[in-house]
């Protein structure tokens, strides 16, 4: 009995050791890329045209799925909260209240969890290819920094682009909310805009945004790091892009009660 005891917990100190090893392996690539990451995008030569490439692939091809959720998200939130309302009698709150909860945590957090799902496991599965098929070390070969080349344009795009589409996602979630609000629910429709402009505020849409510039570097970062050190063929860049959105996710909804914390504390409350 001693002994069987024993083998389990030498097999469970083993296990958690394993993770721990990795788990600050992986942690330390991560942060090693974003140094780096940071370094060269200051320092020439500066390839717009793969900045374009990447800005069209993240912001312009996301655009229909972002502004598709946007809208549901919109309607949705307005007839729940509708019920809600209805029983304290509140039911011009609804504007606001949609209004504020978009600008503020739905629209960076559910934008930055639709491109991660489009882009961070695309990301990966790119870099990861190009990993086990030896590009990358041609592009050593070649004397170009495949950070610089491959890791940098898509970052810098990430930070671009997720804010935009998160104010695309603004937009039309506030849309969504008015067709519900004054075409089902019957309320007035000047009188909905007038509470959306009166209670959110440009601090709100900036508490918004600055959330999105940095769930846009997490996707980015995250999703070249996983593909740019994957291995084991085929097998290893599908498991990178699962690992990319899966860490992406969670970091997104993690980091973002930290950064609600942050920014009310600065004043952007």
């Amino acid at each position: 009995m001693a002994l069987e005891f024993k083998n389990i917990a030498i097999g469970f100190l083993d296990g958690l050791g394993r993770f721990l090893i990795r788990f600050f392996e992986e942690t330390g690539r991560l942060i090693n890329l974003f140094i780096t990451t940071m370094r060269l995008m200051v320092k020439p030569p500066f390839r717009l045209n793969l900045l374009s490439k990447q800005m069209e692939f993240v912001g312009v091809q996301s655009t229909f799925i972002v502004a598709l959720t946007g809208t549901f998200t919109g309607m949705v939130f307005a007839l729940q909260s509708s019920y809600a309302f209805k029983l304290l009698n509140a039911e011009g709150m609804i504007a606001p209240a949609v209004g504020l909860s978009l600008t503020r945590e739905l629209a960076p957090v559910l934008t930055g969890l639709m491109v991660t799902g489009r882009v961070g496991s695309a990301m990966a599965a790119e870099l990861g290819t190009m990993r086990v098929t030896e590009q990358i070390d041609a592009l050593f070969a070649m004397a170009i920094d495949p950070i610089k080349y491959l890791v940098v344009p898509r970052v810098i795009a990430g930070i671009i682009m997720v804010p935009l589409l998160t104010i695309l996602f603004n937009f039309v979630g506030n849309v969504g909310s008015y067709i519900v609000g004054v075409g089902i629910l019957g309320l007035n429709s000047e009188r909905y805009i007038n509470d959306i402009v009166y209670m959110v505020d440009l601090p709100d849409l900036y508490h918004g945004v600055i959330k999105a510039g940095f769930f846009g570097l997490l996707i980015t970062l995250i999703g070249c790091s996983r593909g740019f050190y994957s291995a084991g063929g085929a097998e290893g860049v599908g498991r990178a892009a699962t690992q990319a959105v899966v860490i992406a996710s969670v970091l997104i909804l993690v980091s973002d009660y930290f950064l609600t914390s942050v920014l009310v504390r600065i004043g952007f409350d």
